[in-house]
């Protein structure tokens, strides 16, 4: 009989009277079991074994099937359901069948390269790999070789130069976002290499890497697992990866000039956010609460920054970021985004020049360049919504994870109460866009130009006389909040950027997660085939 559902998992659909239906894909593993009298069998003396041995071979066996069972707020738990057999050999057939369309079924994962981020968040990830995600990996049968890093960019050295991909189906981050974006800066850098990619070029075409990614959230934020699978919990996210789901992911390339920066896979800030994390980076003795100080003091200097964004608007048929619908499990956008991907690949298989695309001249979709200059609170472009527990929907709620467009979202500049209305509406239902002062576009370029350009390098915000108030003069135009209001600094994914001046472009589809998108409610109980009965 099945195992009782957990406490905060919804009572379970299937009931031990009637039929029901497990989907072969969500079978995590089956193992033969025996009767207790059997097990009590190995414990006698010599004489009853001999005895009972004939008798064991007509005793009733049975199997165990485990598999995934969803439950509230899109988590996914591990159950088990126990069937009897009246004889061996039929027990045993069923265990080798079900064994064998588990093996039919492709993109499962048998080998694993695990990091872990052993200072990252609140310090759980190795309790938390060891406990919750090593147990189920043991259970899939799946081979893992694990490295706890020792340093910042750990992972991302290790992927670039000495990890032997070849021997694996996927890598594994046991961390935070920070976590993340160093695997995918690592691999990112090795795929390129391998393939001869020049990354200095802001126009060249990147090579999809092979390998999935794996995430076990173990940080403060965790917005990539948020808005791949829909919630932070470690064993969803590792039954995600056992089952072998495949999500693929925009990743943006960021460079000044002819030289690369980093790539983003979540959100690029200017203003607002780039202060804060500015700011918060010289009390991180504070821990997580330095983030809120940090907001509350940029919030009342109120700062503005006055700059050029140039824009490629993302045309055809990307949608608009105030569109109601939502980046879910299947999506059609991004379906169709991933056709047209392959098209481009098959082309630059055959000629890599023709893979370089050259954004200066007019697009058949969107059009050419767009320009916008003004004075800014915040300059956001988000590659997904961003979601997090503070902000359920995201900075920008229908945003995709892959049809190859970020949302450029411009806060001009405005009253500090009409910049907390638009703050405050990221913590509610109502539309943040929505705003007189708030603009946004879908794209899959952009580049910023700060106004007040000293030099092609070193743009970031300075002290003045060496000193930093804690909290300046508040006033409109800051002639003595206690810094050069010219420049800002950028916010890449909660690493600080050293130039102003970047040149942005969405590369689709660059990297694919052990993940499968957010499942819509309604979906989740379907029964879909092929399935294993009983």
């Amino acid at each position: 009989m099945a195992q009782p559902a957990e406490p905060n998992c919804p009572p379970h659909p299937f009931k031990a009277s009637v039929c029901h239906s497990v989907r072969v894909s969500e079978i995590i593993s089956v193992r033969e079991e025996e009767p207790e009298e059997d097990r009590k069998i190995g414990r006698d003396d010599g004489s009853w074994k001999t005895i009972r041995e004939g008798q064991a071979k007509d005793r009733r066996r049975s199997f165990t099937v485990s598999y995934v069972e969803r439950c509230r707020r899109h988590r996914w738990r591990c159950a088990d359901v126990t069937f009897a057999c009246p004889q061996v050999a039929l027990c045993r057939r069923w265990v080798s069948t079900i064994r064998e369309q588990l093996e039919a079924i492709g993109g499962r994962p048998t080998q694993l390269l695990v990091y872990i981020n052993p200072y990252g968040g609140k310090r759980q990830a190795k309790r938390v790999y060891q406990q919750k995600v090593a147990p189920l990996f043991a259970l899939a049968g799946i081979g893992t070789h694990v490295i706890v890093t020792e340093y910042a960019n750990h992972a991302r050295d290790h992927l670039r130069e000495e990890a032997e991909l070849k021997k694996y189906d996927g890598v594994v981050c046991v961390g935070g976002d920070g976590m993340f974006s160093e695997m995918v800066h690592g691999l990112v850098w090795r795929t390129q290499r391998d393939a001869g990619v020049d990354v200095k070029r802001a126009e060249q075409t990147l090579v999809a890497c092979p390998l999935r990614i794996g995430i076990i959230p173990a940080g403060s934020t965790d917005c990539i697992c948020f808005a791949t699978v829909g919630t932070n919990d470690p064993v969803t996210s590792a039954l995600h990866i056992i089952v072998g789901d495949r999500q693929p992911m925009d990743v943006c390339s960021v460079h000044h000039g002819d030289a690369f920066l980093r790539y983003s896979v979540s959100l690029l800030g200017y203003g607002f956010y780039g202060d804060v994390l500015t700011d918060s980076e010289r009390k991180r003795w504070m821990g997580p609460a330095r983030y809120d100080l940090a907001g509350l003091k940029m919030f009342l200097t109120h700062h503005h920054y006055e700059g050029t964004v140039s824009y490629l608007p993302a045309g055809g048929d990307a949608g608009a970021p105030g569109d109601a619908s939502r980046c879910r499990a299947g999506c059609s956008v991004c379906g169709d985004n991933g056709k047209l991907l392959s098209e481009r690949a098959a082309i630059y298989q055959t000629d890599p020049h023709e893979g370089s695309v050259n954004d200066d001249g007019d697009d058949d979709d969107g059009g050419g360049w767009r320009s916008i200059r003004g004075k800014f609170l915040a300059i956001n472009a988000a590659s997904m919504s961003c979601a997090c527990p503070r902000s359920p929907k995201g900075l920008s709620p229908a945003a995709h994870l892959a049809d190859g467009t970020a949302d450029l979202i411009l806060v001009r500049k405005c009253s500090r109460f009409n910049f907390l209305r638009h703050l405050l509406r990221h913590t509610s239902k109502d539309d943040q866009f929505d705003l007189s002062f708030v603009e946004v576009h879908r794209v899959r370029r952009f580049r910023f130009t700060p106004r007040h350009c000293r030099s092609d390098s070193e743009l970031e915000l300075e002290p003045l006389d060496g000193k930093r108030q804690i909290f300046g003069k508040i006033c409109r135009d800051h002639p003595a909040c206690g810094c050069a209001a010219h420049f800002s600094s950028w916010n890449c994914d909660g690493e600080i950027l050293p130039h102003a001046a970047i040149d942005v472009r969405v590369h689709c589809q660059l990297i694919q997660l052990f993940a499968r998108g957010i499942e819509e409610a309604a979906a989740m109980f379907d029964e879909l085939a092929p399935t294993c009965s009983a």
